[in-house]
């Protein structure tokens, strides 16, 4: 596996280096936003480890491209910045996960695992389709008729799962559990509130929705 290692401080970079090279990894590493992201666009990574604190270019806004331009690499941020909102923003932002410094080595290597499985999966799946949508897995582009449509990581991880469940009726706990990876109800609206951003992308004016509410229950992607 190809991981990429974006990091100013060069003590972790080194340490970065030297922990996965011995675990098997080919690794590369730069030391600021500006040349981390164009050795992302040209190298054929598995995995950015990407530091959030960049010169030149932050890291969240190296994931924010990243994403816009399709990139396949799964992106864990690791940051001192450790607050709710921070992780939010970025997971939002583009990250698939998010690692606050200090760590555990043996924890990066868990959540690498983790990525890595998840991207494989990706690069199984065959291309998604219900109705005009169309999905890459691979790529994570969305379009409908043709037409790009711009989902943040969340969007897209649910939509891909109705998708691949078109047809069925999936429940909001399933979907806590596939997409949120809940492994209980955090009592909140947050599956209604996700559907919700979801239809204002992927729904024409004056059309059915693509999702249909179940009562109850929860969704159905239409066949």
């Amino acid at each position: 596996m190809k991981i990429l290692v974006v990091e100013d401080d060069r003590r972790i970079a080194s340490f970065l280096e030297r922990g996965l090279t011995a675990e098997g990894y080919q690794v590369s590493v730069e030391h600021d936003g500006r040349d981390g992201l164009e050795r992302a666009r040209q190298g054929d990574f598995d995995i950015v480890i990407l530091d959030r604190m960049l010169p030149y270019v932050d890291g969240l806004e190296i994931a924010r491209l990243l994403r816009e331009e399709r990139a396949s690499a799964m992106i864990l941020m690791l940051t001192a910045k450790d607050s709710l909102s921070d992780k939010i923003e970025g997971l939002k932002g583009g990250a698939d996960d998010y690692l606050t410094k200090p760590f555990a080595f043996d924890e990066l290597l868990a959540r690498l695992l983790a990525l890595g499985r998840r991207r494989g999966e990706a690069s199984q799946e065959t291309t998604l389709r219900s109705g005009p949508l169309l999905l890459d897995p691979l790529s994570r582009r969305v379009t409908r008729d043709g037409s790009p449509i711009t989902l943040t990581v969340r969007e897209f991880d649910l939509l891909r799962y109705l998708m691949a469940n078109a047809g069925k009726v999936v429940s909001r706990e399933r979907l806590l559990n596939s997409v949120w990876e809940y492994g209980y109800d955090p009592g909140t609206k947050i599956v209604d509130v996700y559907v919700r951003y979801l239809r204002a992308k992927i729904d024409a004016e004056g059309l059915p929705s693509l999702i249909e509410t179940v009562r109850g229950v929860g969704y159905m992607m239409a066949p």
